[in-house]
């Protein structure tokens, strides 16, 4: 296994539409997601697309609690219209984080690391993090998404402004 070097913004890789996974049980697609789910352990994130380690395969992996999932080929469908803002970060722009409006119910299906069809839902958090994911297999940062570019900011300078605003500050 090995930790993949994660592509940040302004590569190509991450900028064009990733193309559909034609064998999941390929071995060089069993590979690619142990290394994908080493790098990500790594990095402390949450999710991780394939074109976010120079791979522009449609492949995704996310964390819902202590589990790891991986889906191929997704398809993301909202379950209703109802959204919400939350504070996003990405491992392909470190250091940044911002509010994104993304739906709050949505139903999946795609492809596991067995080539089977696999579906689900997932609401809150969990929704939040496929979407993202999902987004990275076309091209799209969570930068694209946001309505309000006052409420982007530097990781460290928004957990200061924070904990000034909680009084911990002195």
């Amino acid at each position: 296994m090995a930790i993949l070097k994660i592509a940040r913004m302004g590569h190509p890789v991450l900028l064009g539409e990733a193309a559909p996974v034609p064998d999941p049980t390929a071995p060089d697609m069993r590979r690619l997601v142990r290394d994908m789910a080493e790098t990500l352990a790594d990095a402390g994130g949450v999710g991780l697309a394939a074109p976010q380690v120079h791979v522009p395969l449609r492949l995704f992996l996310w964390r819902d609690g202590p589990a790891l999932n991986v889906l191929f080929n997704p398809e993301l469908t909202p379950l209703d219209d109802a959204m919400e803002l939350g504070w996003e970060g990405c491992l392909s722009i470190p250091g940044l984080r911002g509010q994104v409006p993304r739906f709050t119910r949505l139903a999946w299906s795609g492809q596991d690391a067995e080539g089977n069809r696999v579906t689900g839902e997932a609401e809150g958090f969990a929704a939040r993090v496929l979407q993202h994911e999902n987004d990275h297999l076309y091209g799209i940062f969570y930068l694209m998404r946001m309505e309000d570019l006052s409420m982007l900011g530097f990781t460290e300078e928004l957990a200061r402004a924070a904990e000034a605003t909680r009084g911990d500050a002195p």
